[in-house]
């Protein structure tokens, strides 16, 4: 492979890896510390990705423009929104069966998916990538990467660092921790337990749809756009370690290293090389490769 080829192809593994980590930190959070097995997870990707093509014009309209702006505005939409069906939905989820789960959670996606339908259609919408992030950048005599990417694998680098720094810097990240390994100690600590639920919820639902407004003008913007997500998440949560967000972020580079390479050396294999991944890991770590609250 030629060298200018394989930069290209890291560069790429290495963007999607973040941007799997995005989504998949917080449902592994949602799902190490309150026990729910979220379906639609998914959905809080594909709803972060329509905010970013319906709220652009908005703001442009109303504000003048603003990429920032935009991003802003739908990462705030999504924090009520996560706290909203974490007090409507989830609080009644946390003592029922896993079937339970799985079925109110499937009902969330089939909600998400017609209300998305009523609002803007069922067409592929593109997203304009801001102006300032539209050039590339030069990778030898003949090959150039887009400057959007870049910019995305920096901005979940940042909210990474962030996010771990939360987790092993602050007190809300102790007990976040503590509550991914023993919950019912942290209620019998005195913990409001319901608080640090929504807060949880809320910042998952914040992560997955961040994820989807910066990966918009990349991927497009189409219905189904989050099922697709949800299942490669569901292995980066598995292979990382449920409840481990450093697990979760080398499971994500993994994954997409894993598909990225495979994609481009073994085309007919690709898809099942992430899932020959996942059991290889699973056979030597069968609780994943980190612990929960790690």
């Amino acid at each position: 492979m030629d060298p200018v080829v394989f930069l290209v192809q890291c560069l790429n593994a290495v963007q999607y890896g973040l941007l799997l980590f995005l989504v998949a930190s917080g449902l592994t959070l949602i799902f190490g510390i309150m026990g729910v097995i979220n379906l639609a997870h998914g959905s809080f990707y594909m709803i972060g990705a329509y905010m970013a093509f319906a709220l652009a014009p908005m703001v442009e309209q109303v504000l003048g423009g603003g990429f920032f702006t935009t991003l802003a505005i739908a990462i705030a939409i999504s924090v009520v929104l996560g706290y909203v069906l974490e007090w409507c939905f989830f609080s009644y989820l946390y003592e029922r069966e896993h079937l339970q789960q799985v079925l109110m959670t499937y009902a969330l996606i089939l909600v998400f998916e017609e209300t998305r339908s009523i609002l803007v259609g069922n067409d592929v919408h593109g997203v304009r990538t801001p102006d300032w992030l539209a050039g590339t950048l030069p990778l030898g005599q003949l090959m150039t990467y887009p400057v959007y990417r870049l910019f995305v694998s920096a901005v979940c680098v940042v909210v990474a660092l962030g996010l771990f720094w939360v987790i092993t810097r602050t007190r809300l990240g102790m007990t976040i921790r503590a509550g991914a390994s023993n919950r019912e100690m942290v209620q019998a600590m005195g913990i409001d337990i319901k608080f640090l639920y929504r807060v949880v919820f809320s910042v998952g639902v914040a992560l997955a749809a961040l994820a989807g407004a910066i990966a918009a003008p990349v991927s497009s913007v189409y219905p189904g756009m989050g099922n697709q997500v949800l299942i490669i998440c569901f292995v980066v949560v598995v292979i990382g370690g449920i409840g481990s967000i450093r697990g979760a972020l080398l499971a994500a580079l993994l994954i997409g290293v894993a598909e990225t390479f495979g994609t481009v050396l073994l085309p007919h294999a690709a898809g099942v090389l992430v899932y020959v991944l996942m059991a290889l890991i699973l056979l030597w770590k069968p609780g994943g490769l980190f612990r929960a609250g790690s």
